[in-house]
């Protein structure tokens, strides 16, 4: 793992609690108390058991869902002080999303789902070629044209990715997107993470509860319980 240390913030996660209410009355704290700094360019791995916290955090930190209270700074900005407008206009051109669930459009080929996010950020120019750059590099070139009823579950995967990072996002939340692969598959998807971070200069945090992949970051935050134990 490398140090991490003297870098610039990607994200600040400030003092982060999240409360849901509970159907018979009370409530359940998922986030107690968070705060990390994710480095930029780099990929970090947020790992901890299921049921710790990591895809309600990374909800947050994805403008996805509301704090209860704290912080989320992303370049310099304070994204919960925006307006939903504002937050949806993050979400489509700075955030790209892979998630456990592949979610591809089953009737448009690997091509026609990765140049869909790039008509959903508003890009008009240059999608031909950057959506073709894309699926080459997550090693798809040859199979662009193929549904995704056509691929396994490894190239859907790689699809995924291709479409997360096709309009050029500042950062990728990965919420578990090996949790469906075989282990060799889950360390090329992870090793794919690793050459984006240099190759895109993008900011990746990927969720895992896979002891084999915990240590694959530059960095690592661990949560337990809803409360952050570790980070380095």
């Amino acid at each position: 793992m490398e140090n991490a240390k003297n870098t610039n913030i990607a994200i600040e996660i400030k003092n982060i609690d999240r409360v849901f209410p509970l159907a018979g009355g009370g409530s359940f704290q998922a986030l107690k108390n968070i705060n990390a700094k994710v480095p930029e360019g780099m990929l970090t791995i947020l790992k901890g058991r299921s049921g710790s916290g990591k895809t309600t955090l990374m909800n947050i930190v994805g403008a996805l869902d509301v704090p209860t209270a704290g912080s989320i700074i992303v370049g310099g900005r304070d994204i919960y002080k925006m307006s939903e407008k504002q937050r949806e206009n993050l979400r489509r051109r700075e955030f790209g999303f892979v998630f456990q669930a592949v979610s591809l459009i089953p009737t448009m080929n690997a091509y026609q789902n990765v140049e869909f996010s790039m008509r959903m950020a508003g890009i008009t120019e240059g999608r031909k070629r950057r959506v073709e750059e894309c699926l080459r590099m997550v090693g798809l070139g040859n199979r662009m044209h193929h549904m995704p009823s056509e691929m396994s579950g490894g190239e859907q995967q790689r699809v995924a990715i291709a479409r997360a990072i096709a309009h050029s996002p500042r950062i990728i939340l990965a919420d578990e997107p090996t949790a469906e692969l075989d282990s060799a598959m889950a360390a090329e998807v992870t090793k794919l993470f690793q050459e984006m971070t240099k190759r895109e200069k993008v900011t990746i945090i990927m969720t895992t509860h896979d002891v084999g992949l915990q240590d694959a970051g530059e960095m690592v935050i661990e949560l337990e319980n809803g409360q952050q134990v570790f980070q380095e």
